[in-house]
C-alpha cells in the first residue's frame, strides 16, 4: 500500500490540532498538548518520515574497510539487528543496550580520539570498541532504528548525573513507549532499562533525535538539531554514509 502523500499528512494533523484547539480552556490543557503532539506524530508517519533507509549490506561492506575485527562487530549486530526487528520494541531495546554495554569499553575521548570531545558514528564505534557516553547512545539509536523502531519514540539526552560525589555531564538514550508516556532511560552505566523516575541521579538538560530539540526529556521543542548541534550533524551523515538510517 502507498503511503499518503504529504498534503494528506498535514491534513489529518489540521484535523487533530483543530479538535485540540476546541477544548476547553479549563481542564482540557494536557489533553489539548497531548492531541497536539499526537498530531505531529501521525503526520510523520503519514508522510514516510518515519521509515528508514536501513541497509545492512553497506553496514557489512563499509566495516569490511575497517579491519577483520570491525567486520566481526558489524556481522555480530547486524544479526542481532535482524532478529529484534521481529521482537516487541521493549525486547529490541534489551537486546541492542546489552550488545553495546557488554561489547564496548567506556573510555573518555582523550583516550580513543586524542581530542577532548568527538561524536562516532556507529561503525566508528565498533572499529575501536571503545566509546564514551555519546557513541553508546548514538550507537543503540541508530542500531533500534535499523531495527524497526521509530524515531519519534527515541531521543539522546544530555543529563548532569551523579556519579558517586560527583555530578558529570553524561548522556542516555531515553525511549517513550507512547507520547508522554514515562521514557526508560538506557544506559553506558547501568546494565538494566530502569524508567526515568528510578533514575534519581539524572537531572535532564535538553534531549534531541533526528526530528527535534527539546528541553529536558519533556520540554518545549527548541528547534532543528542538525543546525543547534554541529556534531550530531555530523553523525547524522556518517551514519547515512554507514547504511544506518
Amino acid at each position: 500500500m502507498s503511503a499518503p502523500s504529504p498534503s494528506n499528512a498535514r491534513a489529518c494533523e489540521g484535523r487533530v490540532a483543530a479538535r485540540a484547539r476546541r477544548l476547553p480552556e479549563a481542564g482540557g490543557a494536557v489533553l489539548r498538548r497531548a492531541l497536539l503532539w499526537l498530531g505531529a506524530w501521525l503526520v510523520l508517519a503519514l508522510a514516510g518520515g518515519l521509515s528508514q533507509a536501513w541497509d545492512s549490506p553497506r553496514v557489512v561492506a563499509q566495516a569490511q574497510k575497517l579491519s577483520p575485527a570491525t567486520l566481526v562487530r558489524a556481522q555480530a549486530l547486524v544479526q542481532l539487528i535482524g532478529e529484534a526487528a521481529s521482537q516487541e520494541e521493549e525486547s529490541r531495546l534489551k537486546s541492542i543496550n546489552a550488545f553495546f554495554n557488554r561489547q564496548i569499553l567506556y573510555r573518555d575521548d582523550r583516550e580513543i580520539w586524542g581530542v577532548v570531545d568527538y561524536w562516532a558514528s556507529p561503525l566508528e564505534t565498533l572499529n575501536r570498541g571503545q566509546a564514551d557516553c555519546e557513541d553508546f547512545a548514538v550507537g543503540k539509536y541508530f542500531s533500534l532504528l535499523a531495527a524497526g523502531v521509530p524515531g519519534v519514540k527515541m531521543r539522546l539526552v544530555y543529563v548532569r548525573a551523579q556519579i558517586g560525589a560527583v555530578i558529570q555531564a553524561h548522556m542516555v538514550l531515553a525511549y517513550y513507549p507512547e507520547p508522554g508516556a514515562e521514557p526508560l532511560i538506557l544506559d553506558n552505566l547501568l546494565t538494566d532499562i530502569r524508567p526515568a523516575s528510578r533514575r534519581p541521579d539524572l537531572i535532564p538538560v535538553f534531549s534531541f533525535n533526528a526530528e527535534g530539540l527539546w528541553q529536558g526529556v519533556a520540554g518545549a521543542h527548541a528547534g532543528d538539531p542538525s543546525a543547534r548541534l554541529s556534531r550530531w550533524r555530523d553523525v547524522l551523515a556518517k551514519a547515512k554514509a554507514e547504511g544506518w538510517w
